[in-house]
């Protein structure tokens, strides 16, 4: 059995891995957006933490990367320094994954060798250090499909990657309040069953908004219909549906998929709203209360951020915030869900 100073103990660090994976997400929007990510034409998980330090060195690595399609195609003629602006971006998004991974690795295995982990949380701890591997690995895959002819990462492999970044940040934040807050009670009486199931469904629409956003940025579909609410004019704008088969519409069509991310975006502008309200009117404690007040608020502003990340024609700045909101959002979401489905009737 955990004592209470260990479970806080290794809460708050679960919590220190959710910070630095919140960074790796946003640093990689940026790289996104910067055109960045194929500045790093090789995967050392190794000898890949040091950077160039000479100016033999990079020209080197300048030479590799004008080996490559994309400098071919879209950064022809780039000089020296204008290369090394793209590439501390994807090299700083490399070393803080790596960062991540000892933040994460070598606290378990303390924790592990003085037995302050019990037999239900070591097989997690275990799983979360999996994923963080295979999402390295995921990472290199994605990259991978840009550096062909046609220098574009695949808005299929980038989704995975964004998604399964979620994923990790979700199930180590879960864990990390199952360790903060145990069962407790909580005045939601009868509703408390109907609560948790619209929470659980709302942080599924959340987390599928958050996908089809990462279609949006693979396919540059904000940089199209830079209006609002209308689509050229139009509510539902033509050619939704304009590839064969129909299905790939909704992940390869740009006016799909952002048309998609709107509804979606709407959705939860609408049912939000309604679940703050009918949570609210159940007497939650104090915080659950917070969370759900939270959740409105931070709703509000990303719905902000969205729409004018799509009118000002995506500013790096305002479209990594609104991606950074996104997980702002969905931890929000999970700890309302959380405190719904660890509270009990008083």
């Amino acid at each position: 059995m955990m004592s209470a100073n260990d479970r806080k103990t290794i809460a708050i660090w679960l919590l220190i891995c959710c910070t630095t994976i919140f960074a790796m997400v946003v640093l990689g929007g940026i790289t996104r957006l910067t055109g960045s990510g194929l500045s790093m034409v090789e995967w050392e998980p190794i000898m890949g933490i040091l950077p160039p330090l000479s100016q033999a060195e990079w020209q080197e690595t300048f030479r590799l990367y004008q080996a490559f399609p994309e400098y071919k195609i879209k950064n022809f003629g780039m000089s020296l320094d204008d290369f090394k602006s793209i590439f501390w971006f994807e090299y700083s998004h490399r070393v803080l994954g790596r960062s991540i991974g000892i933040i994460f690795f070598f606290p378990m295995v303390y924790f592990f060798l003085r037995r302050k982990v019990d037999a239900v949380l070591k097989p997690k701890l275990i799983t979360m250090f999996i994923l963080g591997g295979l999402q390295g690995l995921m990472g290199w895959y994605m990259v991978k499909s840009g550096l062909v002819a046609n220098p574009h990462v695949s808005q299929y492999r980038l989704t995975a990657h964004l998604g399964l970044a979620f994923v990790i940040y979700g199930y180590i934040f879960w864990v990390a309040m199952d360790l903060l807050f145990p069962q407790q009670e909580n005045n939601l009486l009868k509703d408390r069953e109907r609560l948790q199931k619209r929470s659980l469904a709302l942080s599924i629409l959340v987390f599928i908004t958050i996908l089809s956003g990462g279609f949006v940025a693979g396919l540059k579909a904000g940089m199209a219909y830079n209006t609002f609410p209308l689509m050229n004019g139009q509510l539902i704008p033509e050619g939704l549906f304009s590839l064969s088969p129909t299905w790939s519409n909704f992940f390869e069509n740009v006016t799909t998929v952002q048309f998609d991310h709107r509804v979606l975006a709407t959705i939860l502008f609408i049912t939000i709203p309604l679940f703050w309200y009918s949570s609210i009117k159940n007497n939650p404690g104090k915080s659950l209360r917070l969370g759900l007040n939270l959740l409105l608020v931070m709703l509000a502003v990303q719905i902000t951020l969205g729409i004018s990340t799509l009118l000002l024609h995506v500013p790096v700045a305002l479209a990594a915030a609104h991606q950074a909101g996104a997980l702002i959002l969905f931890t929000i979401i999970l700890f309302v869900h959380h405190q719904i489905t660890n509270s009990t009737h008083s």
